[in-house]
């Protein structure tokens, strides 16, 4: 439609008889709408997002499925049994901005009972197949946007039924300017006889990084340690030969220069005599030289290149930056480490029960490598479609192998018991130890601790009992945000009380939880009498933004302060779907403004054992 014809087509709207206010928003925004690159997709209805429009969701653990013996100072792995947009809403606050590698393997869509919409499988000759899958993943990954930090990266299994598409979606989600590269994995080294047209041993892992200056945001050190040389006098960065070609097809003026390097004149010419051109720069050679990373050979110069360091025009050296992935992807593309096929054996190593449960599972090795490329020793790692659990089982090696303290979260759905049977079963022997088929013992990774929860809910209405429960199921929660799990019986040497605070400390970290607003200058006083060289991060209900400010003025220096719900109430209403109003009813309002029972609560210090 021309832009003449869809203006006087919105004037006409705008004065059209017979339609409702928002009947005539509705179509004005449809007309507005103007697509010129990218997906069109219909937008299919999910249960589970209807679900979300009446009900919030929290976090609640399972206290006896808890591997805690490591202690408070090791890494605290985080499971989520439940359906992965309800997870990743309550990951929405409790770690937004803190994700630096999101890996996710999710359904192919290759219509063979491998993708499940609303209950039912989606098969290859559904006409609705696509926009399904794409309206499936577009809510997940825009929230999964809003968890990457400022140097954070998603990779993304994908293979050629959905690839293109996945492609375009990243671009719409993440932006286009932020697409790093596809890289080609072979998944099995054996021929197949299934596909219709010709063998397909290969799928794709898309990446995209959450800054616009990716390259400059990883920072590493170039350690020359690690740097050794092999008999041909090819450098090596630990088993990885990190080559680039001394020359390169084609004639450049700029590239035909002769280099003189520890006294030696190098010129580009080829075997035949004609003079051809470096692959590099001048500048950039120098700036190699200035590192040591050229190789002199019998007829050339050979670069050697760092995999963490690239040539900055404007200072003409050499700076940190990220792994060169289009060279590994030679290594994903031809080495066995990464196929399907590793993956499963090793999965059938740790339990063939497991391996009878679940299917093609992804090697760790191949985790591994996508973990290395963008994440810290310090980093949080997440997998909102776990699987069999291999990224957190990556994880716990690599922090084995490293000394890292790296976390990492997964999430899946208990469909056919795969969360508890094969999931959680997994990492569990992961951590424990286990033997495998053939006798041997593997020691378990014991300096891991993991936590095991799922999903609840609490009614959207904004009563004040619905808001009260909400704060009361948000405890878990507020342990996964502050990362602080060690509860004490007691603060100021008086016991705590379920019901109207409870208190956190391990180390520095501090955490105050108050349920029950009637309390907050009894505790106010008790913060008072305490001396602490940290603040106490505290959380207090509040039917309003205000955490009780004035009333914490005595102790302003002590403290950090937040409202609940209202924090978790803000946070959700950036990232789920509008609620389908509807009127009160009498018998509502009444309860609405109704407060808690006094006599469930009590006073402060007179209920017996009132820690639990």
């Amino acid at each position: 439609m021309k832009a003449t014809d869809r203006h006087k087509l919105i004037e006409r709207i705008k004065t059209l008889e017979g339609l409702t206010d928002d009947e005539r928003s509705a179509l004005l925004g449809l007309l507005r709408e103007s697509k010129t690159y990218g997906l069109v997709w219909e937008d299919k209805p999910e249960d589970v997002e209807e679900r979300l429009r009446n009900e919030l969701p929290v976090l609640v653990e399972v206290k006896d499925r808890a591997i805690t013996d490591a202690g408070p100072d090791t890494p605290n792995h985080i499971l989520i049994e439940g359906d992965n947009l309800e997870a990743l809403a309550t990951l929405a606050y409790t770690h937004a901005g803190k994700i630096d590698v999101i890996y996710i393997d999710p359904p192919y869509n290759t219509g063979n009972k491998d993708f499940i919409y609303n209950d039912s499988y989606v098969d290859s000759e559904d006409s609705y197949r696509h926009s399904k899958w794409l309206s499936f993943m577009s809510r997940r990954l825009r929230i999964a946007k809003k968890l990457l930090s400022e140097r954070g990266a998603i990779f993304i299994s994908i293979d050629d039924n959905e690839q293109s598409d996945m492609k375009l979606l990243c671009d719409e989600v993440f932006g286009g300017k932020h697409y790093i590269t596809s890289i080609p994995r072979i998944t099995k080294l054996q021929r197949s006889a299934q596909e219709k047209h010709m063998d397909i041993s290969h799928d794709y892992i898309l990446c995209y990084a959450k800054s616009d200056d990716f390259d400059r945001i990883v920072k590493r050190e170039i350690d020359e340690s690690k740097i050794s040389s092999d008999t041909n006098g090819t450098y090596l960065i630990g088993d990885t030969k990190a080559i680039l070609a001394d020359k390169s097809k084609g004639y450049s003026e700029g590239g035909d220069y002769d280099f003189e390097y520890n006294g030696v004149i190098y010129s580009p010419v080829d075997k035949d005599g004609n003079r051809n051109r470096w692959l590099w720069t001048k500048p950039r050679m120098e700036a190699a030289a200035k590192l040591g990373i050229l190789v002199p050979t019998k007829s050339s110069l050979r670069m050697q290149l760092y995999l963490d360091v690239k040539f900055d025009d404007k200072t003409n050296s050499m700076v940190p930056k990220n792994s060169n992935l289009v060279f590994h992807s030679i290594d994903l593309m031809t080495s066995s480490n990464f196929t399907n096929t590793k993956g499963s054996q090793e999965l059938k190593e740790i339990g063939y029960n497991l391996f009878k449960l679940f299917n093609n599972p992804k090697p760790l090795s191949l985790i591994k490598f996508l973990i290395n490329l963008n994440s810290q020793k310090d980093s949080y790692i997440l997998d909102f479609f776990a699987g069999s659990g291999t990224t957190l089982h990556a994880v716990m090696q690599l922090n084995a192998e490293d000394g890292g303290k790296r976390q990492c979260i997964i999430c899946t759905n208990n469909e056919n018991g795969i969360c508890e049977n094969v999931t959680y079963e997994r990492n569990k022997r992961v951590i424990k130890g286990y033997t495998k088929p053939n006798g041997d013992y593997v020691e378990g990774l014991k300096d891991n601790n993991l936590r095991y929860y799922r999903t609840e809910f609490v009614s959207r209405n904004r009563s004040t009992k619905n808001m009260r429960r909400l704060v009361l199921l948000s405890t878990d929660m507020l342990c996964i945000k502050e990362n602080l799990y060690a509860e004490k019986k007691s603060f100021a040497g008086l016991p705590t009380f379920k019901n109207i605070y409870r208190y956190f400390e391990h180390g520095e970290q501090k955490m105050l939880i108050i349920y029950d607003e009637r309390y907050v200058d009894e505790i106010v006083k008790m913060i008072a009498s305490v001396e602490i060289d940290t603040k106490i991060n505290v959380y207090v209900f509040s039917p309003s933004e205000d955490p009780w400010e004035a009333s914490f003025e005595p102790v302003n220096d002590k403290v950090e302060l937040c409202a609940l719900p209202q924090a978790i109430y803000n946070t959700y209403k950036r990232i789920l779907p509008k609620r389908r109003q509807k009127p009160i009813k009498p018998s509502e309002e009444e309860d609405a403004l109704a407060g808690a029972d006094d006599d469930e609560i009590g006073g402060l210090f007179n209920q017996e054992g009132g820690y639990e």
